[in-house]
């Protein structure tokens, strides 16, 4: 089953000169190709810190609708406008129309939950909107519960969700639960495009894996991702490379 609300990203190069986003590793290969194109409902953005994945997440974000420290389309709030000017020069190829959607950001998540405690206490609303969130304010809850309460209360299906490294957030226990939660959206026709470094979370099945490096973006396998690599040779013998990390210079 296909859903892809998005199936493609078509880069303007109009960047002003002085703009650092030029030296950014993204933006020096969507200058070469132009286009980045997505095959499956599950894309992973992968790669070291610095290579520019939560850069074209967030532009990707905001080009759809979203407000740029997370939520729905509906939220308009803004405590620090910091996000770069990449969406004004990006053009979505978009097909079929999400009946839903969200952006999650681990960083902001406060600031989500702040807000929504807040519309809460105005007149004009009704019925509390907490109550589209599992009931319990964000703010009464662990990091991780909150955002886990966000995907399990809010996420509906037939619906588009952006998450910017949902591991700040999760145990590798609730890393698995959602997991879970992905699979029975992907099922409800909703598309997912992830920046993450868990190689718990990469491992979702059929998923598309995009690795940002300094040279542009590849298509890779699961276990051809660095993130994997490390990971399974520490965890095969962590006294050997802590070892080798904290002897080196004796």
């Amino acid at each position: 089953m296909s859903s892809k609300y998005i199936s493609s990203i078509l880069f303007d190069d109009k960047l002003e000169k002085s703009s650092y986003l030029n030296e950014l590793p993204i933006i020096k290969y969507l200058k070469k190709v132009g286009k980045l194109d997505f095959f499956a409902n599950v894309t992973f953005f992968v790669g070291e810190n610095g290579t520019g994945k939560s850069t074209l997440l967030e532009a990707i974000a905001v080009a759809y609708g979203f407000n740029a420290e997370g939520g729905s389309k509906n939220f308009t709030f803004s405590t620090n406008e910091t996000h770069s000017e990449l969406y004004s020069h990006i053009e979505l190829g978009k097909r079929g129309f999400a009946k839903d959607g969200f952006f999650l950001r681990a960083e902001s998540l406060y600031n989500v939950a702040t807000n929504i405690d807040d519309m809460d206490k105005l007149p004009s609303f009704d019925a509390p909107i907490i109550g589209g969130y599992g009931g319990v304010s964000l703010h009464n809850q662990s990091h991780g519960e909150s955002f886990l309460s966000i995907v399990q209360n809010r996420f509906f299906g037939n619906g588009l969700y952006i998450l910017d490294e949902p591991e700040a957030a999760l145990s590798p226990m609730k890393l698995l639960t959602l997991m879970a939660e992905i699979y029975n959206l992907v099922n409800k026709n909703s598309q997912f495009i992830i920046a993450t470094h868990s190689p718990i979370l990469m491992a979702f099945p059929n998923a598309e894996i995009l690795e940002f490096t300094k040279d542009g973006i590849r298509k890779v396998s699961y276990q051809d991702t660095e993130h994997f690599k490390i990971t399974k040779t520490f965890l095969e013998n962590p006294e050997k490379m802590l070892h080798y990390l904290l002897n080196k210079d004796s």
